[in-house]
C-alpha cells in the first residue's frame, strides 16, 4: 500500500506504474473516491464539534434551555449516525481501491509483459557435457527408490509425492547447509506458522489479487503459500528499534500453493506440487532506496553461493514489469539448469518493496531524527525443496545412473555418490 498523499501528489506515476506492470488500475477512480472519503469526514468532524459544543452548553443551561440542547443534541447525534453509515461506506469502497495501488517499479526494470522478456544478468556455471542421454529427475528417483509418485497421488492426489531415503536425506543436507551459510551472515533461524491470519495476507500483498492460488481453511484462514507471509508478519504493528535494523530472518516453512494458473503445466514430478518446504530470507531495514539496493543485491548473491555451492549451472535474469507483483519494486530471478528440459528453470525470487508491506502491517521504526517511519522490506528464497532435487541430481547424474553428491553436502549424506542398492 502506498500513502494516499504520495498518490495525490504523482498520479501520473501511478498510471506508468500500472501500465508497465500491465496491471487493470484506474487511479482517476481511486482520487474520486478519496474526496468523497475527505468531504465525509470533514462533516463529520464539523458535526462533532457542533455536537461538542452542545453538550458543553447543557451543564450550565436553565430547564428551558436545556430541553431544547437535548432536543437538538439527540438530533445532531440521529444525523451523525447516518453519516458514519455513509462514512463506513465510502471506507470500504475507498480502501478496496488502496489495496489495488500498484508500487513503482525501479527505472531499471525492463518493459515486457510475461516472464519471456525478463533480461538475462548473469551466467553461471558450465552445462554438463553428458556423452549419454540424460535422465530426468523422475527418473533418478524412482531408480534409487527415492520417491513414489503413484502412491503420492493415490494418498495426497494430483501433484502428490512421497519422497524416501537418499532424497529426504539430501533434502536434509541441503536444509543444513542453508541455515549453515546464513547464520555466520546474521540471519536468525525461525520455524513459521504456515496457517495464517487473512490480515497477514494482504499485509504482505498476496491478497486480494492472488486469491485464486490459496488455500483457504473453513475458519477463514489461509494456508500460506511462503514463510514471507509469517516472517513479515511477526513484527506486525511494532516499531523496532532503530538500532537493531537491519533485522535479517531465515524463515522455515511448509508452504502450500494450488497451482490455480498452471493448468496441463508440469503435472509430473516435483517442479510444481502443492506442498513442499522452503527457507526464506526476509530482511526489514531502514526507509533508505540505497540501502533497500545493497540489501537486495546482498540477499541475491546470497542465493547464489547457495547455488555454487550445490555446483549447479544457473543463471540471473531481472524481472520485466509485467512479471513484477503488486508491490515489488524489483526482482531478479533465479534459474537452474536441468538437463532433462535442455533450459532454465526458476528456483529463487529476490525483490524488494520499499514500504509497500510494512505500511500494510504497520511495521515503523523512530530514525535518528525521532521521527516515526514505515521500514523497508526485502525477500528471498534462500531455497524450495524438493524442486531443488531437480537440477542436483540431474546435473550431478553419471552415466552408469548413480548421482555424485555435491562436495558441500556431503559430510550431512555421508558418503559421496547414490547408488542403486
Amino acid at each position: 500500500m502506498l500513502d494516499i498523499k504520495f498518490i495525490r501528489e504523482n498520479s501520473d506515476l501511478i498510471k506508468e506504474a500500472a501500465r508497465k506492470k500491465h496491471v487493470d488500475f484506474d487511479v482517476v477512480k481511486l482520487l474520486e473516491a478519496d474526496d468523497k472519503r475527505r468531504e465525509a469526514l470533514s462533516v463529520l468532524e464539523d458535526l462533532r464539534a457542533k455536537q461538542n459544543v452542545i453538550t458543553d452548553k447543557i451543564p450550565s443551561a436553565s430547564p428551558e434551555e436545556r430541553e431544547g440542547l437535548i432536543a437538538e443534541s439527540k438530533a445532531m447525534k440521529d444525523d451523525m449516525q447516518k453519516k458514519e453509515e455513509e462514512m463506513r461506506e465510502i471506507m470500504k469502497n475507498w480502501q478496496t481501491l488502496m489495496l489495488q495501488v500498484p508500487n513503482i517499479p525501479d527505472i531499471s526494470v525492463p518493459e515486457g509483459d510475461s516472464d519471456e522478456q525478463n533480461a538475462e544478468v548473469s551466467v553461471h556455471g558450465e552445462i554438463p557435457k553428458f556423452d549419454f542421454t540424460p535422465k530426468s529427475h523422475i527418473e533418478l528417483l524412482e531408480m534409487h527408490d527415492m520417491a513414489d509418485f503413484e502412491r503420492g497421488t493415490k494418498v495426497s492426489g494430483f501433484r502428490g509425492y512421497f519422497l524416501k531415503n537418499d532424497a529426504v536425506l539430501l533434502n536434509i543436507a541441503i536444509w543444513n547447509l542453508i541455515v549453515e551459510m546464513l547464520t555466520k551472515k546474521g540471519f536468525q533461524p525461525m520455524f513459521v506458522p504456515s496457517h495464517v491470519k487473512r490480515e497477514t495476507m494482504l499485509g504482505t500483498g498476496y491478497l486480494p489479487q492472488g486469491e485464486e492460488d490459496l488455500y483457504h481453511t473453513q475458519d477463514g484462514t489461509y494456508l500460506a503459500g511462503t514463510g514471507e507471509v509469517a516472517g513479515m508478519a511477526y513484527h506486525m504493528d511494532e516499531t523496532l528499534p532503530h538500532e537493531k535494523l537491519p533485522k535479517k530472518m531465515l524463515a522455515f516453512s511448509t508452504c502450500f500453493r494450488r497451482e490455480a494458473g498452471a493448468h496441463g503445466k508440469d503435472t509430473k514430478g516435483l517442479m510444481r506440487v502443492h506442498e513442499f518446504f522452503k527457507w526464506e530470507q526476509i530482511v526489514l531495514c531502514e526507509a533508505s532506496h540505497q540501502v533497500s539496493v545493497e540489501l537486495h543485491e546482498e540477499v541475491r548473491q546470497n542465493a547464489e553461493e547457495i547455488m555454487q555451492a550445490l555446483e549447479v549451472p544457473y543463471h540471473v535474469v531481472l524481472n520485466c514489469g509485467g512479471d513484477l507483483g503488486l508491490g515489488q519494486v524489483k526482482k531478479y530471478d533465479i534459474e537452474a539448469w536441468v538437463p532433462s528440459e535442455g533450459k532454465y528453470r526458476e528456483t529463487h525470487s529476490a525483490s524488494y518493496f520499499h514500504d509497500f508491506q510494512t505500511r500494510r502491517l504497520n511495521i515503523r521504526y523512530r530514525d535518528m531524527e525521532g521521527k516515526m517511519r514505515f521500514a523497508h522490506s526485502l525477500n528471498n528464497t534462500a531455497l524450495a525443496t524438493p524442486r531443488a532435487l531437480i537440477s542436483v541430481i540431474e546435473n550431478h547424474q553419471q552415466a552408469d545412473g548413480s548421482i555424485k553428491i555435491p562436495k558441500a553436502l556431503q559430510k550431512w549424506m555421508g558418503k559421496e555418490t547414490i547408488t542403486r542398492s
